[in-house]
């Protein structure tokens, strides 16, 4: 049987390669994509993903919930390196659908009408799950499993020397879910980093006449320009792809039981993950965290998904 997921995002072109993949995965049956705001405005994720869906048409539609903007976000803008509407500055067209739900909203009449069944990758901010936590703490035990793509575990921050980009954006939001009575898994930059893609990665795609393959060759040049333009790399990673296998494959990682926080008042470190590594421990353990990654399997299992959801489109 497929496991029911529901993908929370702020596409983002890594979380496009993610939707790619699991709209077209037998081993899934998405039932929602939910939008928030981070790497773009609440506005603009909500167009990206019903943007995505409309180019992709998969053979089952998801709901689609709007992303709402959160009282916490940082001011400052930092999305160079997906282009200026978070999608390599295609501005690919909309269609409407269906009728538009805030994505808190869709999240718990989900929970609600399939109990102890849903799993939740978040591949952006944690703002919408921190609403629905807080606003009916009576869903925080339906969910089945929560998948989290973010913080660090041990290195640097992808938006500041110190944060990741997801804890950064809503750093209480993410706090909140870390201290929620929920099956955690955390995929830190640290792992997400471990797999990288080459330019080659492009002459594997699907082909572009496909609607997976038309998509993908449209905005992944760009991810490979902006890494060599704002960070001297000729490689890139694809963090939220990474979080969609620790979904369907958790043995490609392996994982440490272990208890962490996010800081939320740090004037240098808003949005850092901090993680009790005393000798003698204090907090009580409350997520899994995955520590490292079978790169080259992971790397080819991504691109084995991206060449069957072309083959399916």
């Amino acid at each position: 049987m497929a496991r029911k997921l529901i993908i929370d995002c702020d596409p983002g072109i890594s979380d496009a390669v993610a939707l790619c993949l699991a709209l077209f995965d037998p081993r899934l049956e998405v039932l929602a994509i939910t939008a928030t705001a981070g790497v773009v405005a609440a506005e603009r994720s909500t167009t990206n993903v019903r943007a995505l869906v409309n180019q992709l048409d998969p053979p089952r539609y998801p709901r689609i919930g709007t992303a709402v903007a959160s009282e916490h976000a940082p001011v400052e803008d930092d999305n160079e390196l997906h282009g200026s509407d978070g999608l390599a500055g295609c501005q690919f067209a909309v269609t409407d659908r269906q009728h538009q739900q805030p994505s808190d909203k869709v999240i718990a009449e989900l929970l609600r009408l399939h109990p102890d069944q849903i799993t939740i990758l978040c591949c952006g901010p944690l703002t919408n799950l921190a609403r629905v936590f807080s606003r009916d703490p009576s869903l925080v035990p339906l969910v089945d499993k929560l998948v989290l793509c973010g913080g660090t575990l041990a290195g640097p921050g992808d938006r500041t020397p110190a944060a990741e980009a997801n804890m950064f954006y809503d750093p209480p939001a993410a706090q909140d879910v870390f201290a929620s009575a929920t099956t955690k898994s955390l995929v830190p930059l640290d792992v997400t980093e471990q797999v990288v893609f080459g330019m080659d990665l492009l002459d594997q795609l699907p082909s572009k006449q496909t609607r997976v393959g038309g998509l993908l060759h449209r905005i992944l040049p760009y991810s490979f320009r902006a890494a060599h333009e704002f960070l001297g790399r000729e490689s890139i990673a694809l963090a939220d792809p990474i979080g969609l296998l620790a979904v369907l494959e958790p043995d490609l990682f392996q994982w440490q039981e272990i208890a962490g926080d996010v800081e939320t008042q740090g004037m240098l470190t808003r949005g850092a993950t901090v993680f009790d590594r005393r000798a003698r421990k204090q907090w009580q353990c409350n997520m899994e965290v995955a520590a490292e990654i079978d790169a080259g399997a992971a790397r080819e299992r991504i691109i084995r998904g991206l060449r069957y959801a072309g083959q399916q489109s």
